[in-house]
């Protein structure tokens, strides 16, 4: 495939963007090569714009599940800006949109909408810290919640220490109040809560990791965490910016049976449009302003057309009633091609998924945790990314993402997916 526009595309935009990119993973830093720039996009397929169609498996990071331009979406965004496209003011389809959300979700009774899922995450910390009176939270290495100071900290010296900045412009005093745990190691959260007694107000945890690729919960992890919380007086927020509406209607909790004080959403409940929300118990919900003393704003939360969007969404994703179990269905296909013809190759892999995420890991090992992801062979990787790009199927240019499967994938794409994959893999 030839890439002379994006190429040029991207030339012009290093002058005035940094990096040319808006987000830095788009810049293709980790397999190399030119960014594609996308001129349009149709159910499971985009169009970039050197006129090259691609079988898109990133789905704008996971809001497509029913792929992209989804009619009912489009059809409400139109009709909706027709009437204006922001007042500042409140309108009826945020009480709607909430109220379907509250209805889908277990042990939610009130929704606050913000305008991405970083948003939603620092604003869900804020109202912890609030309601337990604390200060500190534990997070986890390879868990991505967004670029908020709080959560730009990598570990320190040992299991018992602070966290220490990542991130040039995060100050030594945020990263004293973020502890950093292990993805399914109950013991180094145990360890950091046994060290910050009754100083701890949240832990924040991807129930189902994509951040470093597809990672799930091992059996009791979850589990384990929420027992912890309970006895200690610390609220469990689960940021479900990726898994909310897309694992089960209402999310992980849902899925797992497992009950967290306050969630986070992104992604899908804004049909993707750019729509952030966080929700938990009247009790602690009652705290943010105007009602309580923790104070949450957007001038723009609530925009009309991303509630018009993530309405028709959340209207179709509950009202299907087969939708995830067809998403699932085509998951494990896809899994198991790439699985057969992996090991016909030769190819030293993992394959890890839940529901419709997905990621395949260049190593033998399970991939449980951050260090496990990192032990992957990128060399392999970026071979295994261009090679599919090169056959028109476009994945995460990162192994550390998951792919996210869309209900508008055919089974002729799939099979298309993992014949490309097999001629791939035949020349690493």
């Amino acid at each position: 495939m030839l890439y002379q526009r994006s190429s040029q595309l991207f030339a012009d935009a290093e002058k005035v963007i940094p990096g040319g990119v808006n987000s830095p993973v788009r810049a293709f830093k980790s397999v190399g090569g030119t960014p594609i720039f996308v001129k349009s996009a149709k159910g499971a397929y985009l169009y970039d714009e050197d006129g090259n169609k691609l079988i898109d498996y990133i789905n704008s990071w996971g809001p497509m599940i029913l792929g992209h331009a989804f009619e009912p979406v489009v059809e409400a965004v139109v009709n909706r800006a027709k009437l204006g496209t922001s007042f500042g003011m409140p309108t009826e389809l945020e009480t709607k949109i909430a109220e379907l959300a509250v209805n889908m979700v277990p042990g939610i009774d009130k929704i606050r909408f913000v305008n991405s899922g970083t948003e939603a995450c620092m604003s869900a910390i804020r109202l912890a810290r609030g309601f337990t009176k604390r200060d500190k939270i534990i997070k986890f290495a390879g868990c991505y919640h967004g670029h908020s100071d709080s959560f730009l900290i990598q570990a320190g010296s040992g299991a018992v220490t602070f966290g220490s900045p990542n991130s040039p412009g995060v100050t030594t005093g945020t990263a004293k109040d973020t502890l950093l745990a292990y993805y399914n190691d109950l013991e180094s959260v145990n360890t950091l809560i046994a060290a910050n007694e009754a100083s701890i107000a949240a832990i924040i945890v991807e129930p189902v990791a994509g951040n470093m690729g597809c990672i799930p919960p091992q059996k009791g992890f979850l589990e384990g965490l929420r027992k912890m919380c309970s006895e200690n007086g610390i609220l469990l927020i689960f940021d479900e910016v990726m898994t909310g509406f897309r694992l089960a209607k209402g999310g992980v909790q849902e899925l797992y049976n497992i009950q967290a004080d306050i969630v986070t959403f992104g992604k899908v409940i804004g049909g993707g449009l750019p729509v952030g929300a966080f929700a938990a118990r009247a009790e602690i919900m009652n705290h943010l302003a105007p009602l309580g003393p923790v104070y949450q704003a957007g001038t723009l939360s609530g925009n009309p057309l991303a509630m018009a969007a993530g309405l028709a969404m959340l209207e179709n994703l509950s009202n299907d009633k087969e939708v995830f179990k067809r998403l699932e269905e085509k998951t494990n296909y896809l899994a198991n091609g790439m699985d057969t013809v992996l090991k016909k190759n030769g190819v030293v892999f993992t394959i890890n998924k839940v529901g419709s995420m997905i990621s395949v890991h260049f190593d033998a090992n399970p991939v449980i945790d951050f260090k496990t992801a990192a032990n992957g062979d990128n060399a392999t990787f970026k071979k295994f990314f261009h090679g599919l790009l090169k056959e028109g199927i476009y994945i995460a240019p990162s192994a550390y993402e998951t792919w996210f499967i869309t209900d508008a994938l055919t089974y002729e794409d799939l099979d298309f997916t993992i014949n490309a994959i097999d001629k791939v893999s035949k020349e690493f």
